[in-house]
């Protein structure tokens, strides 16, 4: 592939692209009829003829069309053992020409009792950033991820930024649920919280991490820790993971079809295990629903896509947070799919690593 990573890179994506949409899919006992799209990528929508967008750059519409036509995606495995590995597997195949972009070193600490994974820029830390930290919370579902989709978010900002940023290995279903994620991340930003000052500090994740982002800062919030500098929600919202016109399109403008649902029901993602137990009404669950805890936020940046599945759930909540006056961004890049800038080589992913990187510095030095 002229602007990819080759065969596994592909399929790596088409994981992401999928997302939840495609646990959705292999949980059904029979597979669905995939949709008619011609080898350009046009997506035919109940009659409505849907090309690739005209704003994306080359190789993203290039990467977008492979993952149409060709469905490079495999099904998750039953087994959570096989499953991790396999994502592990995709993980590494994202990291391999990342490292190879972005010099940096990774270490393994133990910070507040908890494993992370300390990122470094190669070409040292900038001086203005050497009391000032980043800490990430990998996506993967609440499943997956731990010490590889973590360092896929970690190693541009800490390389662009040349900044350290911590990476926790937070516990995840089945093993353990809610709220085993944000006793974790609150072990570590304690710890943290002695050596540098909160406003030199910025918590951000992505997909599921996201999510976690959000919960902890409303923990932080009902047990009266500093909030940090920024918060970055990247490919999530505050609230449900996805919601809106996107949870129902996204499937679809990706090439990817479902059974209908019944009459007058919404098409669902099925629960994540991981918040089985939580309150519906729970900020620390859920912070959307709770404008006292939206209020505590720290300036907060959202990523996303305009075929990602979480595109108006994440614009739901930029709108919640502005109107409780909290300081929120909001930037989507029309065709990206969900977690698009794991793809370090499409320029979409570089431009959002510049957008991150700008937002983060801005708010760790006022």
């Amino acid at each position: 592939m002229r602007h990819g990573q080759g065969r596994a890179g592909r399929a790596a994506m088409a994981a992401i692209l999928a997302g939840g949409m495609a646990v959705t899919a292999a949980a059904q006992t029979a597979p669905a009829p995939k949709p008619a799209a011609a080898q350009d990528g046009t997506v035919a929508l109940d009659g409505v003829r849907v090309p690739l967008s005209d704003l994306m750059s080359r190789e993203g519409a290039d990467y977008l069309r492979h993952l149409i036509v060709d469905k490079p995606f495999g099904a998750p495995a039953a087994d959570i053992r096989v499953e991790r590995a396999r994502q592990d597997g995709i993980m590494r195949d994202f990291l391999a020409p990342m490292r190879r972009r972005y010099a940096v070193d990774i270490a393994e600490q133990r910070i507040g009792g908890i494993v992370t994974d300390v990122v470094t820029p190669s070409a040292g830390i900038a001086p203005e950033n050497r009391d000032r930290v980043l800490i990430n919370l990998h996506g993967g579902g609440f499943t997956t991820g731990g010490r590889s989709a973590s360092l896929v978010e970690s190693v541009p900002l800490a390389a662009i930024m040349r900044i350290k940023v911590i990476s926790v290995d937070y516990r995840m279903s089945p093993e353990y649920a809610f709220p085993a994620g944000s006793e974790d991340v609150e072990a570590v930003y304690r710890a943290l919280l002695k050596t540098y000052r909160p406003e030199h500090m910025v918590l951000y994740g992505c997909s599921a991490g996201g999510m976690l982002t959000a919960e902890v800062l409303s923990r932080f919030h009902q047990r009266k820790l500093p909030m940090p500098a920024a918060a970055g929600v990247f490919c999530a919202s505050l609230g449900a993971l996805a919601a809106g016109d996107s949870a129902v399109l996204a499937g679809p403008l990706n090439g990817f079809t479902f059974p209908p649902p019944p009459p007058g029901q919404r098409p669902a993602m099925p629960p994540m295990a991981y918040l089985a137990a939580a309150r519906a009404d729970d900020p620390q669950a859920y912070p959307l629903v709770s404008p006292d805890t939206l209020r505590a936020f720290p300036p907060t940046l959202f990523i996303t896509g305009t075929r990602a599945f979480e595109m108006s759930a994440a614009l739901n909540s930029h709108n919640a947070l502005a109107r409780v006056g909290v300081e929120s961004q909001f930037h989507a890049w029309d065709g990206m799919f969900h977690g698009f800038f794991y793809n370090a080589d499409l320029p979409e992913s570089r431009e959002a690593y510049a957008v991150m990187a700008k937002f983060f510095a801005t708010h760790m030095t006022r």
